[in-house]
């Protein structure tokens, strides 16, 4: 598939009016996917595996609830894919490495128990990199299969964005779900650190998140709204709140514009795509401020310039184990070189410097916590320009960090080009207030599609 085949997600929201007269059902929609799987998975490579039987029987089940009026949520029949680095009774979960190859646990983790309680079609595993971190699997981007869909839900994006399912889970540390949703042209966000269950998913790290990625802003919502209401957040954490449905729309009156570090590796056409979509939002009357025209911006800016290799050593330490025991206890030539010199990265640090990081990131996060009562929301690039050539890298994530190490929730929407591809704007929210950084996104939105 080539760019000028301008692939098209799938929104089942858009169908689900017509399953209460029978005029179209979840099991019609499913089979839809599954024809859309078969046709371009072959040459995507989004999925690990399926499991069409189980789907299918799911589809039904919902069809009738559809018919007697008895829905268990608005997801109810939804098709989705869940990123094989979670647990499923019913799949295999090889973290994408070979040392799992074949592997099947005895349970679904607890974001997959909810979205089954919840009536959603689980359809297959979608691929990631190598334990959801640098080591890419061969997945294509949809737009163009000489490009990256980048990672590490790279399954999850490409099928989103290729219309072979509605909504995936993801997961990021990083930049994992925000960069492919960028290169690949779907929603995707991130909650508040905490906001969805992270039970029998293989990412243990402190900055790490379940969220979800989506044809649509309602359906990104719904799905991850549906899962907390069932499953709540990490331990310690309150988990997403507000509305079950896409809270409703409310315009901010101030937004800051950060540049962050990836501004000098941006290219002009990305740079020349934001400030587009300043020029029109700040056209429909909201007020933008950047580091030029605002004191406080320009702290938060400072205080963000190395958030990428802080994030990294963060993760290098946090990472240790199980590295160690996988190059120890089970084979050692399994792991990517990539992994191991995170190992090695690991085992050169203290429990003192890891120590520091931590305090430099909490100060960094309460630097940023000053912009809370002067914007509704923070907006930058979502990635340095259109998806890279080439299947041996996911891409640069410099412009997704900043969210992840801030632990705020963020989001890509695909609202800008680049190279005639898509490239996400990436709104940044505060903690905890996930359901105002939807709100805002949904006032956003028809503003940023008006060209």
């Amino acid at each position: 598939m080539s760019a000028a085949s301008k692939p098209q997600a799938r929104s089942f929201f858009a169908a689900s009016a017509a399953f209460k007269d029978g005029s179209d059902s979840p099991r019609a929609f499913l089979e839809r996917c599954i024809e859309t799987i078969e046709a371009l998975d072959p040459e995507t490579g989004a999925f690990v595996a399926t499991n069409l039987k189980g789907a299918r029987a799911a589809a039904d089940a919902a069809g009738e609830r559809w018919r007697t009026g008895q829905t268990l949520s608005p997801i109810d029949g939804m098709p989705i894919g869940i990123k094989d680095i979670m647990e499923t009774s019913d799949m295999v979960t090889e973290q994408g490495s070979p040392l799992f190859v074949g592997w099947r646990g005895p349970r679904d983790a607890a974001a997959v128990v909810a979205l089954r309680e919840a009536g959603a079609v689980i359809v297959g595993k979608t691929v990631t990199t190598e334990f959801a971190s640098t080591e890419p699997r061969g997945t294509r981007n949809p737009w163009d299969l000489t490009r990256t869909p980048g990672g590490s839900s790279s399954g999850s994006a490409a099928a989103v964005a290729a219309g072979m399912l509605p909504a995936a889970l993801g997961t990021q540390v990083i930049g994992s779900i925000l960069r492919p949703a960028s290169f690949c042209g779907c929603f995707g966000y991130k909650p508040s650190v905490g906001g969805i269950n992270r039970g029998g998913s293989f990412d243990e790290f402190s900055q790490s998140c379940t969220g979800v990625l989506a044809a649509t802003l309602g359906e990104t919502w719904s799905v991850a709204r549906t899962i907390s209401a069932r499953a709540g957040g990490d331990p310690g954490y309150p988990g997403i709140s507000g509305p079950l449905e896409l809270p409703a729309a409310r315009q901010p009156r101030r937004i800051a514009m950060l540049e962050t570090a990836g501004w000098d590796r941006a290219s002009e056409e990305s740079k020349r795509a934001l400030f587009g979509a300043r020029d029109r939002l700040a056209a429909a009357g909201i007020e933008i401020a950047d580091r030029n025209t605002d004191q406080t911006v320009a702290a938060v800016e400072a205080s963000l310039a190395n958030a990428h290799p802080l994030a990294m050593k963060i993760n290098a330490w946090e990472g240790r184990w199980p590295l160690n025991t996988y190059a120890r206890d089970m084979d050692r030539a399994a792991l990517s070189e990539s992994a191991l010199d995170r190992l090695t990265t690991a085992e050169a640090m203290t429990l003192e410097e890891y120590q520091g990081l931590i305090i430099e990131r909490d100060r960094i996060r309460k630097t940023y916590t000053q912009l809370q009562d002067r914007f509704d929301v923070c907006m930058t690039l979502a990635a340095t320009g259109a998806a890279p050539h080439g299947l041996g890298s996911t891409g640069d994530p410099i412009f997704v960090v900043p969210g992840s190490l801030l632990g705020t929730p963020s989001m890509s929407i695909p609202a800008l080009e680049a190279e005639g591809l898509p490239l996400g704007l990436q709104l940044i929210g505060f903690t905890n207030e996930d359901a105002a950084l939807f709100a805002a996104a949904a006032a956003l939105v028809p503003l940023l599609e008006k060209r």
